[in-house]
């Protein structure tokens, strides 16, 4: 494989929302807002599943429900889609109908369209935060939804807005063009065996800290996880990953492959360079390895290499 149109936006990236930030405090236009809204419904106690059902082209859709028929519970005005329609998030147990499969953003994300996955993937990460900050972490005091679901405060006036914490994803590659390219994919320790489906390798991984920027993340990570240096890095993309409120920001990078892999036991157990014809067949399904989810962008950033040559890297 030595080249294909290129890949768009990571899966979870995509999104048609306009988040209307300046309605958040103009509660007369959000009371008609609600009434004449969507709602998706949430269910953070399994992971923030949501209602789905088939959609076009062999996809899946969020099954939406008026207002009328949301079950109680806090409302989070999540933005106004192209049409004027305002959306809403309610967190619920779900309840499915003929037709209707309650599927989470791991599972469905990939397959929603761009409206979709802009909804519930903010749906999900504003819910995940909201959950996480019902006290005060500074008085200790119950805290309540203000801002229409985009901050809360506490009894002493005390202001909380959603954050998300940046963590870098890297795929290292030869920036060999054709069959015969290389990446470098590892298994993390903590990842559980999967009898029957072969171990599931993936991108290098980790959290920025406090005082760095990205690309030093990137070279330490490496670094610590697999004992190797990097020749070059180019930024790919970023997408949400709300389990609980992380950034992922997606990066390929050039490495020798005779560079000996020195690797951290406790983040990684095994890696190794595998060739593009080694990953073709790894998204067959085929051989005893398995990748990372189609909705994460290590799946995004892997395929992306996939079908990329080196000239585009470099160019």
């Amino acid at each position: 494989m030595t080249g294909s149109e290129p890949l768009g936006a990571p899966p979870l990236a995509r999104t048609t929302l306009d988040r209307a930030a300046h309605h958040r405090r103009d509660s007369d236009w959000l009371t008609a807002a609600w009434d004449r809204g969507q709602v998706v419904v949430v269910d953070l106690d399994k992971g923030g599943r949501a209602l789905v059902t088939d959609g076009p082209d062999g996809g899946s859709a969020l099954i939406l429900v008026p207002p009328s028929e949301a079950p109680e519970g806090e409302r989070w005005f999540l933005g106004v889609g192209p049409d004027g329609t305002p959306f809403w998030a309610v967190d619920a147990p779900l309840t499915a109908g003929e037709g209707a499969r309650a599927m989470d953003l791991r599972q469905v994300g990939h397959l929603l369209d761009a409206r979709d996955t802009g909804l519930l993937t903010t749906a999900v990460a504003l819910g995940n935060w909201h959950r996480s900050h019902r006290f005060s972490p500074r008085s200790g005091k119950p805290t309540t939804v203000v801002e229409a679901g985009w901050a809360r405060v506490d009894p002493d006036g005390h202001m909380m807005w959603p954050r998300t914490d940046p963590a870098m994803i890297i795929l290292v590659h030869d920036g060999m063009p054709g069959p015969g390219g290389r990446c470098l994919l590892g298994h993390n320790a903590a990842w559980p065996e999967r009898p029957g489906s072969g171990r599931r390798f993936s991108c290098l991984a980790g959290f920025v800290e406090a005082g760095e920027s990205a690309e030093s993340a990137v070279a330490r990570e490496v670094h610590e996880e697999v004992g190797i240096a990097l020749s070059e890095i180019r930024y790919e993309g970023s997408q949400s990953w709300p389990f609980p409120g992380s950034l992922m920001l997606g990066f390929h990078g050039i490495a020798d492959p005779g560079q000996p892999l020195r690797l951290d036991p406790e983040e990684i157990d095994e890696a190794h360079w595998f060739t593009r014809e080694d990953v073709a067949k790894m998204i067959a399904g085929e051989g005893p390895w398995g990748l990372p989810m189609n909705a994460s962008i290590a799946f995004y950033l892997i395929e992306k290499w996939l079908l990329e040559d080196w000239e585009t890297f470099s160019g």
